[in-house]
């Protein structure tokens, strides 16, 4: 499993080393953590499960919300392709098996250091799914992260990307 894992601006090495923690407290002794050219971006390669790890950082944050001090957000790669129309589409066709005909989706695109436009991105992906389009009531997501030449593409719902700031605004209702 790859992960995106965003932090604040200059503080990658605090939290690579933090996600480092949370991955050995699962079982993985040696997952591959890179610091991207990206200001607040790391990318984590790991044995585990994306579902295991937001589970377990989500009830860490509820036992000990001072213990996660650094991540912003994990968010799912199951696939990564070079970064051109063609690839991005065949991976989010290929994901999209796991919507049921009646459930709709939308496309969020977030572009490092990419000259593709988003409009191209999106036409390419959409005219080839029979489900419907939802901005606002979606049942997934197609989840595109462009960093330079590499593509992540993911089919998730809400709960598949961890949001500590999300935590944060739910701790408080």
């Amino acid at each position: 499993m790859e992960l995106i894992v965003t932090c604040a601006r200059h503080f990658e090495g605090e939290t690579s080393k933090e996600i480092e923690g949370f991955l050995r407290e699962l079982g993985d002794k040696s997952p591959e953590i890179t610091i991207t050219k990206f200001s607040g971006i790391i990318t984590v390669k790991t044995t585990l499960c994306h579902t295991d790890i937001i589970k377990h950082v989500q009830k860490k944050f509820e036992e000990e919300p001072w213990a996660i001090r650094y991540t912003m957000r994990i968010i799912p790669m199951f696939q990564v392709v070079e970064c051109d129309i063609s690839s991005i589409a065949d991976s989010a066709i290929f994901q999209a098996h796991k919507m049921k005909p009646d459930e709709t989706y939308r496309i969020t695109i977030e572009k490092r250091d990419s000259d593709i436009k988003s409009s191209e991105i999106i036409t390419s992906i959409a005219e080839k799914l029979p489900n419907r389009v939802s901005l606002e009531n979606y049942d997934w997501i197609i989840l595109i992260q462009t960093l330079g030449n590499m593509c992540g593409i993911s089919l998730v719902k809400d709960e598949d990307v961890l949001s500590v700031e999300r935590l944060k605004r739910a701790s408080f209702e």
